[in-house]
């Protein structure tokens, strides 16, 4: 049998009490990064006064996750076995689809433990009316794609929920401030920790409230919608604002408008 275990996504009281129960019970352990899974037990078994008696510990991660599985002796899984992630909920922006996949496949019986959800937290957070929403999880990082994802994000019809990593939370802001400045959002730094932070309004009030905040820490946002910009498409003036190479933009621009990719690109030189 493979649990898949939840884990806290900041405040160590947050696992749940069937999760260490089978965490006492579990002989294998698969986990997205063993050192810090191992940190996460030690401080758990310390808070609850718990004994784990973990034989193996199998680093299981989005490079790894098939060829580990496909070249794994089956017995392994005749005794109660599980798959944590580094934070949070395995599969859901974090390694696991594949195992789950893979327990199909085989026939192998597993359960996936409900536990702490950063998107879920998030969204309940909100104050939105809307009682349905999308998942995003990350933006591509950089380039056509990510024009595409903030597109995604301007025209859906419902809020939308994005994860983003402190490297990369103040060029985020930036965009949505010119792309959706009236458009409400809610961003959660440290959700569940010591220092969590809310910021919540329009897209343009973050951003100079970001101006003297701590932005270290991991993030997740909720981008609501709006009816009044439903099924707009991107603009020239969307792209012009947005931070990317000419050439990249120039391409972007063709596409908009029908100009020629070299005429823009001259024009972004000029």
């Amino acid at each position: 049998m493979v649990y898949f275990i939840p884990t806290p996504i900041g405040n160590l009281d947050d696992i749940s009490q069937r999760s260490l129960k089978l965490l006492c019970e579990c002989h294998t352990l698969f986990c997205e990064d063993t050192r810090i899974t191992k940190k996460l037990l030690s401080l758990l078994s310390e808070r609850h006064n718990l004994e784990f008696n973990i034989e193996n510990f199998i680093s299981l991660h989005s490079h790894n996750e098939k060829h580990i599985l496909d070249n794994i002796d089956l017995s392994i899984f005749d005794e109660t076995v599980a798959y944590l992630s580094d934070a949070g909920m395995p599969c859901i922006s974090d390694p696991g689809s594949y195992f789950v996949l893979f327990c199909q496949e085989k026939n192998i019986n597993y359960e996936i433990v409900p536990g702490a959800n950063a998107a879920l937290l998030a969204y309940a957070s909100s104050g939105f009316l809307n009682p349905k929403f999308t998942f995003f999880g990350f933006l591509p990082h950089k380039g056509k794609e990510r024009i595409i994802g903030l597109e995604e994000i301007k025209n859906s019809p419902v809020p939308m929920i994005v994860y983003e990593s402190p490297h990369r939370i103040e060029k985020l802001i930036e965009e949505l401030a010119k792309l959706l400045p009236n458009r409400r959002a809610i961003f959660i730094k440290e959700a569940t920790k010591k220092f969590e932070r809310r910021f919540v309004g329009t897209c343009i009030e973050i951003k100079e409230e970001f101006k003297e905040a701590n932005l270290r820490g991991e993030w997740v946002i909720v981008i609501d919608s709006d009816i009044k910009e439903k099924g707009d498409a991107i603009t020239k003036e969307d792209i012009l604002n947005l931070d990317l190479p000419p050439k990249q933009k120039a391409k972007l621009l063709a596409k908009v408008t029908g100009e020629s990719v070299k005429d823009w690109y001259n024009q972004l030189l000029s």
